[in-house]
């Protein structure tokens, strides 16, 4: 073999152990493991049909009253602040009411007046009238001219009209007390209903200002009535068909992470909303299941909703987060990752009915969101460890 044909085989086996070292080293030193998924079992339990809230609802209420006082004045007590719970009728603040207390005293007199000059004007009438009968008898026997019985007569007409129009008096000074009482009662602010107390916009020694016509002046006092409560929610028009009045329906609030809640729905809007650069929606109230719970929130908070349309129980379930696009999951046989296509039935944010493709307690591949999970991949399943 000439020094050319050697110095090439001998190239040619350094290049073919390189080779065959890289192949080892990337089998041995630098083989990557297996990749690590989370499977669920294929189980059997109930499995609900249900739409969402296009967009976030709100708790809302029913019963929600901005108050003022009927008249101006200087807040002279404040007795409930922001939060606190108050019965129909119970004051909640009072304005100084030192005019108003003077001018029904005042009103209180003239009806006292007005009482006693009655009082002695229908004496007088009733002395009138007797004088008057006495007199006729003695006109009749010839005793008392007739002028004399005329003019005894008119007296008396006179003293009864006196009567009349003193009592008529006292009837004008009854309605000014009122008038005085009610000028008085509007120094106090009560409540309408029972009520929390969501805001109080004054504060003690304010001047506060009633509202009057074309002006309107700032509330001091927001009231909601809390068993008025109710979620606000828009769904959206194309499963407006699909929704009636008493449906079931699943409530989360944010107030209240990682908890649903049972309701109803109460109320459909009967059109459809149309917002500009929004979807066309259907609003929806729902009131809670539970109201001593519904009692306790706060309007304004977010909640979602979930209409339950149809449930089936005893069926074959996975999650739903399971199952990709094309109905088709990842199942492991041995140590590599198989897509099987399965047929689904109803399903919802959570579970997935299967009527075909698999079978009670099947793995089913959960963490579909991780890059190395694709068919024929080496994969080994990993161990969850559960909190003690």
């Amino acid at each position: 073999m000439s020094k050319t044909s050697k110095k090439w085989t001998i190239r040619v086996m350094a290049a073919l152990s390189l080779v065959l070292l890289g192949l080892v080293l990337r089998r041995t030193v630098f083989a990557q493991g297996p990749e690590l998924v989370r499977t669920a079992t294929v189980t059997r339990g109930s499995v609900e049909s249900t739409i969402t809230n296009s967009r976030a609802g709100t708790v809302e209420a029913r019963t929600r009253a901005g108050l003022s006082t009927g008249t101006a004045g200087i807040v002279v007590a404040l007795e409930v602040q922001r939060g606190a719970r108050v019965k129909r009728g119970q004051t909640l603040l009072r304005l100084d009411d030192t005019k108003p207390q003077s001018e029904l005293l005042y009103a209180q007199r003239q009806h006292e007046v007005a009482l006693a000059r009655n009082a002695r004007a229908c004496v007088t009438a009733d002395r009138a009238s007797r004088a008057w009968e006495r007199n006729e008898a003695l006109a009749r026997e010839s005793v008392v001219s007739e002028d004399r019985l005329d003019a005894l007569r008119t007296t008396y007409d006179s003293a009864l009209a006196e009567c009349v129009v003193a009592a008529a008096d006292v009837k004008m000074a009854a309605a000014a007390v009122e008038v005085a009482q009610a000028e008085l009662d509007k120094t106090v602010l009560r409540a309408p209903f029972d009520a929390i107390i969501a805001d109080v916009s004054i504060e003690l020694g304010e001047w506060a200002t009633p509202s009057v016509p074309l002006m309107a002046a700032p509330d001091l006092i927001d009231a909601i009535d809390p068993s008025s409560l109710y979620i606000s929610a828009p769904m959206d028009e194309v499963d407006a068909l699909l929704l009636h009045l008493d449906q079931r329906v699943r409530v989360t609030i944010d107030s209240h992470p990682d908890q649903s809640f049972r309701a109803h729905i109460v109320r459909l809007a009967p059109f459809v909303l149309d917002v500009e650069q929004q979807n066309r929606t259907l609003e929806i109230e729902v009131e809670l299941d539970d109201t001593k719970l519904s009692s306790t929130l706060l309007p304004g908070t977010s909640a979602d909703v979930e209409v339950i349309l149809e449930v089936r129980s005893d069926v074959l379930r996975i999650p739903t987060y399971a199952v990709m696009e094309d109905d088709r999951v990842f199942i492991v046989q041995g140590e590599a990752l198989v897509a099987r296509q399965v047929e689904t039935g109803i399903r919802n944010w959570n579970w997935t009915e299967i009527t075909a493709g698999l079978v009670l307690g099947d793995e089913v591949v959960t963490s579909l969101e991780r890059p190395g999970v694709v068919g024929g991949a080496q994969v080994a399943v990993e161990t969850v460890e559960e909190e003690p």
